[in-house]
């Protein structure tokens, strides 16, 4: 737009438990993404997320970078505008981007058809790149079983394989190749623990439909026909009938090897159906919590974390499983643990 400069707008998505949020925190800690606002989006009754980025207050956070983030509550496109609002009010600092981290069962396609194409957005915002993580070993059970999975990595700019130290080299040939046969555009990189520096996501900063394939225009095209009132209320919850998100909540300290070993009865029984596992425990004999992540048979090594973000030292396990009842989880938890839940 003329004599006005729009505010880039990056995404970042991904399947569930591919590495996002580790993506965004080493992100924000780089210079390019000096004086961002961010947008986060959890499938769940608590967005374990924020808890993992910083301290929440509310539904606006402000990070250890200096950055802003809120939560996206249902509408993207008011969320949107309600954000820009409180810029030009002076509520929040005037951030030079926007980064929106979806939930990992999100279609990504509404929400870009979301900043192109509706009104208000398009005065003040342009599209970025869109950047997807791909689990390097659990991805040939997401493809075959979500949809979601292949629309992220065809919309991406970039796209990061991750987890690669602890795939087979067979199946992450396997899985590049497949990769590039969906998206021959995007620049692949591979990723143990190190994502590539920022200057490397953010290189031609813009995203262009006419360069992606077919099926994406298609995708695109009929969600920006469908209006935007279709567009931004349907990215949060684009998933089968049987996936479920439930938080279990409990106050007692937990003794750290019953715990251990009971998530990791739980993967190796119904591996496929848990879709992630990701919390914050209150762990018996230690000051700090203990974060815990678990994506279908794999159980990451536990992160002790720095402090509490708030004072209820509540331990807040979010769950996301596809036809596993939730009252199964719990009592087997409470059971093993002796949690009285």
């Amino acid at each position: 737009m003329e004599g006005r400069e729009l505010i880039p707008v990056n995404v970042i998505t991904g399947f569930l438990g591919s590495g996002k949020t580790s993506l965004l925190r080493h992100l924000l800690a780089a210079p390019d993404f000096a004086d961002c606002a961010v947008l986060i989006n959890e499938f769940g009754e608590v967005g374990l997320d924020h808890r993992l980025v910083e301290r929440v207050e509310g539904d606006l956070v402000l990070l250890q970078s200096g950055c802003i983030c809120c939560t996206i509550r249902g509408d993207l496109s008011e969320t949107i505008r309600a954000l820009w609002g409180r810029r030009e009010r002076g509520e929040v600092m005037p951030f030079r981007r926007l980064v929106i981290e979806t939930t990992g069962l999100a279609d990504p396609t509404p929400i870009l058809a979301t900043v192109m194409s509706e009104r208000v957005i398009c005065h003040h915002f342009r599209l970025g790149n869109v950047v997807t993580t791909v689990d390097a070993v659990n991805s040939a059970s997401q493809r075959a079983r979500q949809p979601e999975w292949l629309k992220q990595a065809a919309v991406a700019d970039r796209l990061i394989v991750t987890k690669t130290d602890l795939a087979e080299p067979a199946a992450l040939d396997t899985l590049q190749a497949e990769l590039h046969a969906i998206n021959p555009i995007a620049p692949l990189f591979l990723s143990a623990n190190a994502p590539p520096a920022a200057r490397e996501l953010l290189a031609q900063d813009i995203f262009d439909p006419a360069g992606k394939s077919a099926e994406v225009r298609r995708w695109l095209a009929a969600e920006q026909a469908a209006g935007p009132a279709h567009a931004h209320r349907h990215d949060v919850t684009r998933h089968d009938g049987g996936i479920v998100s439930f938080t279990v909540s409990f106050a007692e300290p937990i003794d750290w090897g019953a715990f251990g070993i009971w998530l990791g009865m739980l993967v190796a029984a119904h591996g496929e159906a848990v879709l992630r596992v990701k919390g914050i425990i209150r762990v018996a004999g230690a000051e700090t919590p203990v974060a815990v992540h678990a994506v279908q048979h794999l159980v990451h090594a536990p992160v002790h974390l720095d402090r509490w973000s708030d004072d209820d030292r509540l331990s807040r396990l979010t769950f996301i499983v596809r036809d596993l009842d939730p009252a199964l989880v719990r009592r087997s938890l409470a059971a093993f643990c002796r949690l009285g839940l």
